[in-house]
């Protein structure tokens, strides 16, 4: 079912993709435990970025998905790391608004099609980004694209897909996560740079505040937003 919004309004895929790609991150929650997962998720969110990303290796990832959803209807919550099409399944019925993971795996890619759920398949070949832009897919994570290029990966794979909307994953810093959306990605993945494990493990949310803040306003910046 697609992800349900204030006031009754139904969020489709284009609305998660156009929310996505405005913000320009996805920060993602790959924690040990489902209360470091709700405590690191709010405050990233109270920090000014609307957009989660709770990975299934997080212990009853499926729970938190429907918590936050259900406590949380201002912000896109997503599943990452979603490996088959039942966990696929359970997640969008918790109320993902999208879904990730590391590979294309174009069972689920049919099956969030059929929910209208969007679906952001890791891809890293330029024949995997082939396939995926052949199933209609709207968002294509190139992962782990810190270890093969960088930013210049990035640039060389959009010069032969120019329609690809791409998001960057694997490996970004405050280094590297303007030199990225410079190279042409639509939006960056970011885990432990953006949320410190000690920083959960202390429930230190001024860090994280810090830290989310200092990665929009690069994301800004690198699109031209800080010179105007």
């Amino acid at each position: 079912m697609p992800a349900q919004a204030e006031k009754g309004h139904v969020v489709t895929n284009r609305d998660v993709r156009a929310r996505i790609e405005e913000i320009g991150i996805i920060p993602a929650i790959r924690v040990s435990s489902s209360e470091d997962a709700l405590f690191a998720s709010r405050t990233v969110f109270e920090g000014g970025i609307g957009v989660i990303e709770i990975t299934t290796t997080v212990p009853d990832a499926v729970d938190v998905i429907a918590e936050l959803t259900r406590t949380m209807p201002e912000s896109m919550v997503g599943a990452g790391t979603v490996m088959d099409a039942r966990t696929a399944s359970a997640c969008m019925d918790a109320g993902a608004a999208f879904l990730t993971s590391p590979g294309l795996d174009l069972d689920i890619v049919r099956l969030a099609g059929d929910a209208d759920i969007l679906m952001i398949p890791g891809a890293l070949t330029p024949s995997e980004i082939t396939a995926a832009c052949k199933a209609g897919v709207d968002l294509i994570k190139i992962f782990p694209c810190s270890l093969v290029g960088g930013a210049a990966y990035i640039k060389a794979v959009k010069a032969p897909f120019p329609h690809a909307s791409f998001i960057a994953s694997g490996g970004v810093t405050q280094q590297t996560a303007g030199d990225f959306i410079r190279a042409g990605a639509s939006a960056v993945g970011i885990g432990e740079d953006l949320i410190p494990p000690e920083a959960v493990r202390r429930r230190n949310s001024t860090w994280i505040h810090e830290l989310t803040r200092r990665f929009v306003g690069m994301v800004r910046e690198a699109r031209g937003y800080g010179r105007r």
